[in-house]
């Protein structure tokens, strides 16, 4: 999840707090290396604070794993919280709108748009079941915010589906994540923006109804 906000830099030593500065470099330093890699001295130097001033703050580095994992859904809650898919009176333009945005934050460097939860839950899953559960709330926390639009979208349409709202939330997310593995493995973004479009597809497959015309009727 691309938040495109500003990187801490030594022009900006005094932006925030510390704690805040520290979870901001958390933010982007362990999308760029990965939480095993990152260490101390990477967040504090990323940071512009001290040793002392981090372990002021946080215990250890499973300490700030956890914290950063939370300040990645609030502050992404809040990013997507203003989009302009909300907007849309139809509920699945909701839905779709809320894909094509998806689509259109893959942009720049890979850590610029890959998710925070999502790499961390790759590598941290069995070693620190308490990153875990912080990326875990923050996935599907996120996932959540679809179901109501889905849920109305099934009323509107009156589709008789043998899956449920939250079943398709999570699954594009699972999509989503997938995506960005993709992206990281080949280089490439536009691999993560292909499957994106692929979801889009699929969920409109699932809300055709029989008597919705197909493309070129």
């Amino acid at each position: 999840m691309f938040l495109g906000m500003p990187r801490p830099t030594k022009r900006q030593p005094e932006r925030g707090n510390a704690r805040t500065r520290l979870l901001e470099a958390a933010r982007d330093v362990i999308r760029l290396k990965g939480f095993t890699a990152t260490t101390v001295d990477d967040l504090c130097k990323a940071a512009g604070v001290t040793k002392g001033a981090y372990f002021h703050h946080f215990e250890s580095k499973e300490a700030i794993g956890v914290a950063a994992a939370e300040f990645w859904a609030e502050t992404t809650s809040e990013f997507f919280r203003q989009a302009a898919y909300h907007t849309a009176d139809d509920p699945l333009d909701r839905v779709l709108g809320y894909v094509d945005f998806r689509k259109s934050i893959i942009e720049g460097e890979l850590a610029e748009f890959t998710c925070l939860a999502g790499t961390m839950t790759q590598e941290a899953y069995r070693s620190h079941p308490a990153i875990r559960e912080a990326c875990r709330e923050s996935i599907l926390g996120h996932a959540a915010t679809l179901e109501s639009d889905i849920e109305d979208a099934i009323k509107t349409r009156a589709i008789e589906a043998d899956w449920t709202p939250g079943s398709l939330a999570r699954h594009t997310q699972a999509v989503l994540q997938g995506a960005f593995i993709l992206a990281k493995a080949t280089g490439d973004p536009e691999i993560a923006r292909e499957s994106v479009d692929h979801l889009r597809r699929y969920i409109e497959h699932l809300f055709r109804t029989p008597t919705a015309k197909e493309p070129g009727q």
